[in-house]
């Protein structure tokens, strides 16, 4: 019987219990013939059964294979497809194979948050209205028939209210073992369900699927969760849950968590928790089939990582991005001792460009689609010449220029008056999207909204001259050492070590040289300020984002620094608000080049 959420919620924030959920297989012959596809062949009279696990992760509310910054069809140099139209036809043909009672589908987090369709739905129209829509991700899951999804941190992205209004409006439950209530310790959501596969046998196999979010949310959404959630450790929780699932009888246990696999942490040493702990959490926590990994946007078909207590293989994998990916894990269980055994678990990963979008969920969702398409293409200025990012991530190009003019002049506004008003004011940002830019002429609110693809918010901080240097030093790593006289490909010039483009930040207000025939932590040099060479000691106020403010990308002292002030609203729409306000974007008013490549004092481009 489904269990009333409302009571369930209540109950979880009082007793931290988890969900049952039942499936059952009747003896009707249709269905008899679904538990046949999950018979394996056994010898000396063996019972064995096989069963799917499917799993997506980081959605980022793509429903469509539609990007709507381009307002076309999505596509990149790999020929990728995205959304959940897409997915669903994979988990279609899957359950057609398999058999849907053999068959269970799995989420790691980061749903509602990402596309302008998953903004409009929490910003424009927002499903916490009184009678205010489903959110399309809600429609979406719902009618694909997910099990369950683990939390992920993007899903505290516009408050706690509009995460527990989706949380109502699906029909599968949100699990976060370690999203726990700040006053009482225990579970705010439910930590795992518990889902019962019939066999043949008459003996189910009851499947327990643990949920476990990022311990990051405590400081990248700080203002949203302080005071109300704390975020332990996945190992910590791991170890508490997955005894317990195993002592109530799981002959299964599948992790599912918001958590790469890579042992890093993004926040330095902010947290005590690791950020991206998958990994750790297979080796360190006995009991563990495989886990479901989410957060790091990379594609690992199949990662085995042999526990060290027990010895045994815990299987990872991680499918790509926005639904690019679905992966499935194969479980082959036999009979032995009384219970269900688990012989052997594969892994792989399924290509939703293999596959046309199913019909069933693009008619569903194909007014909020239109709405939003809509909303997008309002314009709302124009602009002088066109800025475009192409070259943003090694040259010093119009459009980051704009990005950081906007910010200054937002934080100099909100200090006049204070005791910080006479402080030089500087901004930081990223190329965040290659493909963004706005046309010479008529500008749109999704041109606009390209530029600036995530949901940050501004704040203000107070560095010194000193820190500043550190800073650019440390964002200055993101370039591959390339010799003086060796010739240059952008291609392969940027991302060294892995560094994302959005944890490259140019500093506006500064003047200075990245010489990338240096080794990382020597390059920056003649940083000057106001035509003068940076004072170590002087003071300054950096416009910055609340990622970066809170520690993301582990830059120095920022996040230690002092706030003088912070601000609720997305950047965004920050800069949608000052396109509006002003009517034209005046590109000689902020484009100069202020910083550059070099090789031994000699312009790289």
């Amino acid at each position: 019987m489904p269990l009333n959420r409302r009571n369930f919620l209540g109950r979880t924030a009082a007793t931290g219990a988890g969900v049952a959920l039942v499936g059952a297989v009747g003896a009707g012959s249709a269905e008899a013939q679904e538990v046949d596809a999950g018979l394996m062949g056994g010898g000396r009279g063996k019972r064995r059964y096989s069963f799917t696990v499917m799993g997506t992760t980081d959605l980022h509310g793509n429903v469509f294979n539609w990007d709507y910054f381009t307002d076309a069809e999505f596509d990149d140099k790999a020929h990728n497809d995205v959304g959940l139209a897409k997915i669903s036809t994979l988990v279609n043909q899957v359950r057609a194979e398999k058999g849907r009672r053999n068959t269970l589908l799995i989420d790691a987090g980061d749903t509602i948050q990402g596309t302008q369709l998953s903004y409009y739905y929490a910003k424009v129209d927002p499903i916490t209205k009184v009678r205010g829509p489903v959110h399309p991700m809600a429609q979406a899951m719902n009618a694909i028939g997910y099990d369950a999804a683990a939390l992920g941190n993007h899903e505290f992205n516009y408050g706690i209210p509009v995460l527990r209004k989706f949380e109502e409006q699906c029909d599968f439950p949100l699990l976060g073992a370690n999203a726990l209530d700040a006053k009482s310790l225990r579970p705010a959501f439910a930590p795992y369900v518990m889902k019962r596969v019939c066999t043949p046998f008459g003996r189910d196999v009851k499947v327990a699927v643990l949920g476990l979010t990022n311990p990051g949310i405590a400081i990248w959404d700080k203002a949203n969760v302080q005071g109300k959630m704390v975020f332990p450790g996945l190992e910590e929780q791991a170890a508490k849950w997955v005894p317990r699932l195993r002592s109530m009888g799981a002959d299964v246990v599948i992790v599912s968590a918001h958590s790469g696999s890579s042992g890093t942490s993004s926040y330095g040493d902010q947290l005590p928790y690791i950020e991206n702990a998958a990994a750790l959490v297979a080796e360190q926590v006995p009991g563990i089939d495989a886990i479901l990994v989410g957060h790091a946007h990379t594609e690992i078909p199949e990662y085995r990582v042999v526990n060290k207590k027990t010895g045994k293989q815990v299987v990872l994998s991680e499918p790509l991005k926005w639904g690019q990916r679905l992966t499935l894990f194969d479980f082959g269980l036999v009979w032995e001792r009384g219970r269900w055994q688990v012989e052997s678990v594969g892994a792989k990963v399924l290509n939703s460009n293999a596959v046309p979008e199913d019909k069933k969920i693009t008619r569903l969702l194909r007014d909020e689609h239109e709405k939003v398409v809509a909303y997008v293409n309002q314009v709302i200025g124009t602009s002088t010449a066109a800025m475009s990012a192409a070259e943003a991530a090694y040259k010093d190009t119009p459009v980051i220029d704009f990005i950081n003019h906007v910010q200054k002049e937002t934080v100099k506004a909100a200090l006049a008056g204070t005791a910080y008003a006479s402080l030089p004011v500087l901004s930081q940002a990223s190329c965040f999207s290659r493909t963004a830019g706005v046309p010479a002429g008529k500008v749109s609110i999704r041109q606009v909204a390209g530029l600036y693809p995530f949901e940050n918010t501004l704040e203000a901080r107070v560095l010194t001259g000193a820190q500043l240097r550190e800073y650019l030093e440390f964002s200055a790593r993101y370039y591959v050492r390339t010799p003086a006289g060796v010739p240059v490909d952008p291609a392969k010039l940027t991302n060294a070590e892995g560094v994302p483009d959005y944890n490259y930040d140019v500093v506006s207000g500064l003047s200075y040289e990245i010489d990338i025939a240096k080794a990382p932590g020597a390059r920056v040099a003649k940083v000057m300020f106001d035509g003068k060479p940076l004072d170590d000691a002087a003071e300054f106020v950096l416009a910055v984002n609340n990622y970066r403010a809170s520690g993301g990308g582990n830059f120095p002292h920022v996040a230690r620094a002092k706030q003088v002030w912070a601000n609720s609203e997305e950047i965004r729409n920050t800069i949608i608000s000052w396109v509006k306000a002003q009517g034209t974007i005046d590109v000689a008013k902020f484009g100069s080049v202020d910083w550059k490549l070099t090789r031994d004092g000699a312009p790289v481009f």
